[in-house]
């Protein structure tokens, strides 16, 4: 009864338009006020609860980090900087978006930023190449979507709490997938510089590329001292965040200089904004996971689908097919929060192990931020580029197969994602 007083409430709720953040702590009001005998007072316990982690701390941090970047000339650097790399070729500057894509994911962590930043930079400058707007857009979108899954990650260090497994650990299980993504990308790149036409970037000489590749040193250091702090164990994730806020700061302040006193309080409004959104968030839907968890559903889904079938492979098809039918229309981190304590101990009996689990599970829903009704990264880039959602749409869907493809390999190939925490003496407990 309960259950699906939580359920059907959450659906209605979410189809009257209501903010997930608000859907997410209404729902489980609905089912306690049905249910009696739990003290309304839990609520608010258990959205403190929720976000009553260290750790979590750090998600502020790399979301101020990556607005640092944005604010100043970093953006615009990396961008020269890799422009260097992939100028000369066919389709150039469709590439250099993957490439500064990738190297934005070592810093910020967050899908969101990296459209936004990466989205307002070169959208423009593809369209004045000759490039389709909704290509263009298509494109910023998705390689979008490496940030989260390339280190540091903040869907990665929410599920890392969740599932008590390594922060460190999930962020070197992200990298052979985040560069998967990039690589795929850039073959639908590749076959659409040929059937478009693609002009062919500028490749700038020695001494422009010298001068772009020390501009741009300074920012590229940073996903190092980031990541290699975190795997040394010279400071938590918590940590690599506040070095990653005063390194950013620091060098947009005193180095480049482009970054002035008078933004930081914007900047640091924006930040809060956003941090206090993704927390209330997390807050809400400790409570809608931990209504789930009381009534066992966990239990259920797992003796359910074990009922039906005791094959590995048909249960991770089904489960990746809900996880991105669900990314479509759900927050990520909510998404996160709500399913992992349901699916994880399915895969733990089916013999996935957590870590391996938490990369299909973050894969899945950020390719849901590329996808509407709720495609974040796609409103975005729609927003800059000034294209109707329907055009883009229809471009992304090339980039959305190759994603899938991506996590298809990631999926029955857990080795590839295990191998890097491994090769650094991370433990993988299940027979993944």
């Amino acid at each position: 009864m309960i259950t699906a007083v939580l359920l059907l409430s959450f659906v209605f709720l979410l189809a009257l338009g209501i903010p997930v953040a608000f859907v997410l702590g209404l729902t489980p009001l609905a089912a306690m006020a049905v249910r009696g005998e739990t003290p309304l007072v839990l609520l608010a316990q258990r959205i403190f609860t929720g976000i009553d982690n260290p750790i979590l701390m750090a998600v502020p941090f790399f979301i101020l980090a990556g607005n640092l970047m944005s604010r100043g000339s970093m953006t615009m650097r990396l961008v020269a900087f890799c422009s260097a790399i992939v100028g000369g070729i066919r389709g150039g500057l469709a590439y250099i978006n993957i490439a500064v894509s990738m190297v934005f994911a070592g810093i910020s962590g967050a899908a969101v930023a990296d459209t936004s930043a990466v989205g307002s930079v070169l959208i423009p400058a593809m369209k004045r190449d000759g490039y389709p707007p909704d290509f263009s857009a298509a494109l910023t979108a998705t390689s979008s979507t490496i940030g989260p899954v390339i280190p540091p990650s903040i869907p990665f260090i929410v599920y890392g709490v969740l599932a008590e497994v390594s922060i460190a650990s999930l962020f070197l299980a992200g990298i052979v997938p985040g560069l998967l993504l990039g690589l795929f990308q850039a073959g639908v790149v590749k076959h659409s510089s040929r059937r478009m036409g693609f002009p062919r970037a500028s490749r700038p000489g020695l001494k422009e590329t010298v001068r772009s590749t020390r501009d741009a040193a300074l920012v590229l250091v940073m996903p190092v001292l980031i990541v290699g702090g975190i795997l040394s164990g010279v400071f938590t994730p918590t940590e690599a965040g506040c070095v990653a806020v005063f390194y950013a700061m620091f060098i947009g302040l005193f180095v480049y200089k482009d970054l002035k006193i008078k933004d930081i309080p914007a900047i640091l409004l924006e930040t809060g904004l956003t941090s206090s959104l993704v927390l209330l968030v997390i807050g809400t839907a400790s409570i809608f996971s931990w209504l789930l968890a009381s009534e066992e559903v966990p239990r259920v889904i797992a003796e359910t689908m074990l009922s039906f079938t005791d094959s590995k492979v048909v249960i991770l098809l089904l489960v990746n097919f809900v996880l991105l039918v669900i990314g479509t229309f759900m927050e990520t981190t909510a998404s996160l929060i709500i399913l992992t304590p349901v699916l994880l101990p399915l895969m733990v009996e089916i013999g996935v192990d957590p870590l391996h689990f938490g990369v299909i599970i973050v894969l899945n829903l950020v390719i849901g931020l590329t996808t509407p009704p709720v495609g974040v990264c796609l409103f975005v880039a729609c927003s800059i580029s000034r294209m109707r959602l329907e055009s883009v749409s229809r471009a992304i869907v090339p980039f959305l197969l190759a994603s899938i493809a991506v996590l298809i390999i990631c999926t029955f190939w857990s080795g590839l994602v295990t191998a890097i925490p491994e090769w650094f003496g991370y433990r993988v407990l299940a027979a993944s």
